[in-house]
C-alpha cells in the first residue's frame, strides 16, 4: 500500500511540473539558430516595431530553447498576521532567449512586447519581489556585466555583444542550465509594478541585476518610456498558478489581495498586473 502511495505521489508530481512549461509549440527542426536570429535583425534601418514583431513570430513558433521552457517552484514563506504561508510560484529557468540549447540569443524587449509573449504563453512578469527571491533561489548565479551606457545601447550590435559575454560566463555551467537550473545575474528584469501607470505615457520599469554580494544594481526605475530596450533587459516569465498552502491560486488575484499581496508585492496592493499594450 505504502508503495502505491510514493507511486501516485509521483505521478502527481510530475504532471503538476509538467503542467508547470512553458505553453509553446514545439520548436521545429528548421528553426533558426539564435545567431541567425540575431543576424536576421541587424540592419539597422529596421525599425522597433518591425524587430518585435520578428521577435514575436520565432516566439509565437516555439523557437526557444528547451532549457528555458522548464519552469522552477519558488519558495516564498512568510508570517502573515501570526499565520505561516507557503507561497510556491513557478518561474522559467532563464530569461527569454530565441534559439536552441547550443545556439541562443537572449532577446532585449520593450514592455509591451514582453506582455504580448506572457499573454501568449498565459504567463506573467515578476514583481521587485519575486525578482529578489529567484536571485536568493538561483543555483546559477552570474556577476553582472555591464557595457558602458552610450546611444547604441538599444541596438542589435551590442544586443550581440552582451550576449556573447553571458554565453561566456555560462560555459562553467552549461550541465546545470541544459538541467533548466534557475539562472539569474544575467540581465534586468522587466517588472509589474504601480509604477507603470500615473505619467502621460505608460513607462516601462526596470529592477535588479544582482551583484555576487546579492544586491542589486538597478534600483526600481520608470523613466523610460514604453518603446525602451536596451541590451541590459530580461524577460523572466513566471506561471500566472501558484501553490499557497497547498492550493491553487492567481497570482494576479493575490496582488490584489489586501493582506496577502505582500507575499508578492514589496509596494501594496497592484491591481493591473500586466502593461498595456
Amino acid at each position: 500500500m505504502k508503495q502505491l502511495c510514493v507511486i501516485f505521489c509521483l505521478v502527481f508530481f510530475s504532471a503538476i511540473v509538467k503542467s508547470q512549461d512553458l505553453k509553446l509549440k514545439a520548436s521545429k527542426a528548421n528553426s533558426l539558430s539564435g545567431s541567425e536570429f540575431a543576424k536576421s535583425i541587424i540592419d539597422s534601418s529596421l525599425t522597433l516595431s518591425v524587430r518585435e514583431e520578428e521577435i514575436f513570430k520565432q516566439i509565437k513558433q516555439g523557437n526557444v530553447p528547451a532549457f528555458s521552457r522548464k519552469f522552477t517552484p519558488v519558495t516564498i514563506k512568510q508570517v502573515v498576521d501570526g499565520t505561516d504561508y507557503e507561497l510556491i510560484i513557478y518561474v522559467s529557468a532563464d530569461y527569454l532567449a530565441i534559439g536552441n540549447n547550443l545556439d541562443y540569443f537572449y532577446v532585449p524587449t520593450t514592455p509591451m512586447l514582453a506582455q504580448r509573449i506572457a499573454d501568449l504563453t498565459k504567463t506573467m512578469l515578476p514583481t521587485k519581489l519575486m525578482v529578489d527571491e529567484i536571485y536568493k533561489q538561483a543555483t546559477i548565479k552570474l556577476a553582472p556585466t555591464p557595457i558602458p551606457p552610450t546611444t547604441a545601447m538599444t541596438t542589435v550590435p551590442i544586443f550581440i555583444t552582451h550576449n556573447e559575454i553571458v554565453l561566456k560566463q555560462l560555459q562553467d555551467y552549461k550541465l546545470e542550465q541544459l538541467n533548466s537550473k534557475l539562472v539569474a545575474g544575467n540581465k534586468k528584469d522587466i517588472i509589474i509594478s504601480n509604477k507603470i501607470y500615473g505619467q502621460p505615457t505608460p513607462r516601462v520599469v526596470i529592477y535588479g541585476w544582482h551583484k555576487l554580494d546579492g544586491k542589486a544594481i538597478q534600483p526600481v526605475y520608470n523613466k523610460h518610456t514604453n518603446t525602451w530596450a536596451d541590451y541590459s533587459h530580461g524577460v523572466r516569465l513566471i506561471s500566472q498558478e501558484a501553490t499557497l498552502n497547498g492550493k491553487k491560486i492567481k497570482l494576479a488575484d493575490l496582488l490584489k489581495d489586501p493582506i496577502l499581496n505582500q507575499l508578492v508585492s514589496d509596494e501594496g496592493i497592484i491591481e493591473i498586473a500586466k502593461y498595456p499594450y
